[in-house]
């Protein structure tokens, strides 16, 4: 078993490395899966053989200790040293390569569960959603608000809320479902999506904007506009850069692209039946469905909700809109 474990714990090890170094895509969610499948059998075996087993040689070893004091009693000799106690929790305890599979087994299980089911952070690597997320922002996602997904196959298994315009939803990238995006649902099935000179329309109707102090960032070093927009029931700000055409330039070819015309203004898309239409609030500075696409319901990772850590300020702690 020292062995198997080993061979088991390097091919674990050797799949992070490769991850790390950009050699294989990794995925996450199923290296989780595994480690809880492999854990678990371990501490199957822990607890219904392996134990069992210890706990019988360390009885044996008392009860054969317990007759040679018997036996060396019978020929005269009193003193006897019977104290087993130390070899007997050197038998009980759990050998490495159980603590170090078995051992793992309920923390591995609890995050597994938590994250599959629950909340799953994510951090903010990109500024496409400026000004609402920052780059740095470590970020809550709630996983069951859209329904539950199986971990892995990202099966629905419930239907829970549909999602609404104005969310904040990660979602699997759909050119490179490997990779998680964090977007604005700006449409829904059946929308009509306008985002003409820099002004969105849903369905014929412009969206309210109120215009807001100048927005810097501090990444750039430099101000931008900014606005509040109403988008389903609730506020949220944008960036606007006046220095970037209305125009998309360089939208790739993706499914339903034919539902999309583009024009020097922008774009207008329909959108799909079980498809969403996801923008960023930084516009001007942002790949989304203008680009690639529209996103289609198995791809939905959960509804983004709370920003838990930014150690670069703690003054972004909170929920957002």
């Amino acid at each position: 078993m020292q062995v198997l474990t080993s061979v088991i714990l390097a091919v674990f090890a050797g799949y992070v490395g490769a991850w790390y170094f950009g050699i294989v895509d990794g995925n996450f969610a199923l290296l989780l899966f595994l480690a809880t499948v492999v854990t678990g059998i371990y501490w199957l075996a822990e607890r219904f053989y392996f134990l069992p087993q210890r706990q019988k040689a360390a009885a044996d070893l008392e009860v054969n200790a317990l007759k040679r004091a018997e036996e060396l009693g019978k020929l005269g000799i009193a003193k006897v040293d019977s104290d087993v106690s130390e070899a007997k929790n050197k038998i009980l305890a759990q050998p490495w390569w159980l603590d170090w599979t078995a051992g793992l087994f309920p923390v591995i299980i609890g995050v597994f569960i938590l994250r599959s089911f629950l909340f799953e952070p994510f951090k903010i690597p990109s500024g496409s959603m400026i000004p609402t997320l920052l780059v740095g922002d470590l970020i809550l996602v709630n996983k069951f608000h859209y329904g539950l997904r199986l971990p892995v196959l990202n099966t629905k298994i419930t239907e829970g809320t549909p999602p609404q315009r104005g969310d904040v939803m990660v979602f699997r990238y759909p050119p490179q479902p490997s990779l998680d995006y964090i977007k604005r649902v700006v449409g829904v099935p059946g929308d009509e999506v306008a985002y003409l000179n820099k002004r969105l329309t849903i369905n014929g109707k412009p969206l309210a904007t109120n215009a807001l102090p100048e927005f810097f960032d501090e990444d750039v070093m430099h101000y931008f506009p900014q606005y509040e927009e109403i988008l389903g029931d609730k506020p949220h700000r944008l960036l606007n850069d006046p220095a970037r055409p209305a125009y998309v330039l360089g939208a790739s070819e993706f499914e339903f692209k034919n539902n999309c015309s583009y024009s020097v203004e922008g774009v207008v898309c329909k959108v799909p039946q079980g498809h969403y239409f996801m923008m960023g609030d930084n516009r001007d500075n942002s790949a989304d469905s203008r680009y690639w696409g529209f996103v289609p319901d198995k791809n939905i990772v959960g509804k983004a909700f709370f920003v838990w850590m930014n150690f670069s300020s703690l003054k972004r702690i909170g929920s957002f809109n």
